[in-house]
């Protein structure tokens, strides 16, 4: 295989845009903020079960969130789960032109 056999694509560091998914911000942020609750969980030792105890959140929402299986989770509802999890989400926007 040579270099020619390889084009190169800039990308704006969203997968989820690159892929056609049409809501591609929001996806990449629920995965962000998911990613955010698995390392939580990894970072306090805390089974799904255990965190539900903590929490009062289901250990299958646990267990969908670790999984990446995110359609049922709102932005909102994926914060509220961190801060249950004694974590503060700062949230910065920036809005470009889609041209």
């Amino acid at each position: 295989m040579s270099h020619e056999d390889f084009e190169l694509v800039r990308g704006s560091r969203n997968g989820f845009h690159h892929s056609g998914r049409q809501n591609g911000d929001v996806e990449r942020l629920r995965a962000i903020l998911a990613a955010q609750v698995s390392q939580a969980l990894e970072e306090w030792g805390l089974t799904q079960a255990k965190a539900e105890r903590l929490t009062g959140i289901a250990a299958a929402d646990f267990s969908r969130i670790r999984r990446g299986h995110l359609g049922r989770f709102t932005i909102d509802r994926l914060i509220a789960i961190l801060n249950r999890l004694n974590r503060k989400v700062d949230v910065r926007v920036t809005v470009h032109s889609s041209s």
